[in-house]
């Protein structure tokens, strides 16, 4: 599996952070980054998580 933000669409927001935060950090510019490439398996649940508690929309996982 693989995690994308979409920068663009990104608030920073940290949501994706506290679910999953060993496959997502905020940058220097407070803004989401996929740390895990591809997301080890046993973090695939919370990736998903994240993706789908994301308030705007930033994260895909395919």
């Amino acid at each position: 599996m693989k995690a994308f933000v979409d920068r663009d669409t990104c608030i920073g927001c940290g949501v994706c952070v506290a679910l999953c935060p060993d496959v997502f950090e905020l940058d220097d510019e407070n803004i989401s980054v996929v740390i895990s490439d591809p997301v080890p398996t046993e973090f695939e649940s919370c990736a998903e998580e994240s993706k789908q508690e994301c308030p705007v929309g930033a994260i895909t996982v395919e």
